[in-house]
């Protein structure tokens, strides 16, 4: 019973996971006070607001801050845009040329229209003799 537990604690994927919930908290952080010290002051220079922060209204003696909320939309979409130009993109173009290598080598059965090596000479799904491809 705990051999599975300790497998599981240390399997692979366990501690990529951790790692990877750390430097998004620590990426988090960064993000959100790069928006607090330069794009919200940047943004105040030519809105006229220094800090979003700053911004409320009260209502019933509740006060609502508003530019807290602007500063965290700010930090979402500044991570999100980050994330997608320096890690979703690249990993899809890199996936996207290991497909294509991948293509290169098969070829669809003329017969039963199942993929086949362009190498081949007889298709391993229905045997239809096929003329062989070059690489």
């Amino acid at each position: 019973m705990m051999d599975g537990f300790k497998k599981f604690l240390f399997q692979g994927n366990l501690v990529q996971l951790a790692v990877a919930v750390v430097i998004g908290a620590v990426f988090s952080e960064l993000i959100a006070a790069f928006t607090a010290a330069l794009i919200t002051p940047l943004l105040g220079v030519f809105g006229g607001v220094p800090q979003f922060a700053e911004l409320s209204f009260t209502i019933n003696g509740s006060e609502f801050l508003y530019g807290a909320f602007i500063d965290a939309l700010i930090s979402f979409l500044l991570t999100a845009a980050i994330l997608y130009f320096f890690v979703v993109l690249p990993v899809s173009k890199v996936m996207e040329r290991f497909s294509r290598a991948e293509e290169a080598t098969h070829r669809e059965c003329p017969a039963c229209f199942s993929e086949i090596s362009k190498k081949a000479t007889r298709c391993a799904h229905c045997t239809s003799e096929v003329a062989p491809e070059a690489v």
